[in-house]
């Protein structure tokens, strides 16, 4: 009797988790890759405007991002609009850091 009862609650547990997918969770989805993208692209943004915009962030990565988004790969585009940010961010650390530098001379 035990058993019965436990594995009913597991089975209704289990429905429960597998219904609550559907439309919201594709909604979500694509609003969170429109909000990374979104994000990928102020960061580009910001290390172009001090001239540290890395050279695949915004031609390839980004416009690969956009590209998956439209087609309905949410998880794909999310992945590379973060890759995208990572390169603009690093981008604009890169020439804040190096904006001092000079030549070295033996």
């Amino acid at each position: 009797m035990k058993k019965t009862v436990l594995l009913g609650a597991l089975i209704f547990a289990l429905s429960g988790c597998a219904s609550t997918g559907g439309e919201q969770a594709m909604s979500g989805d694509a609003a969170a890759a429109t909000a990374a993208i979104n994000a990928a692209e102020a960061a580009i943004k910001k290390s172009a405007s001090v001239d540290g915009e890395w050279r695949d962030a915004n031609k390839k990565i980004l416009k690969h991002a956009k590209d998956l988004a439209s087609k309905g790969d949410y998880a794909g585009a999310i992945k590379q609009a973060k890759k995208a940010q990572f390169e603009g961010d690093m981008g604009y650390q890169q020439a804040m850091e190096q904006k001092d530098a000079k030549p070295w001379l033996f």
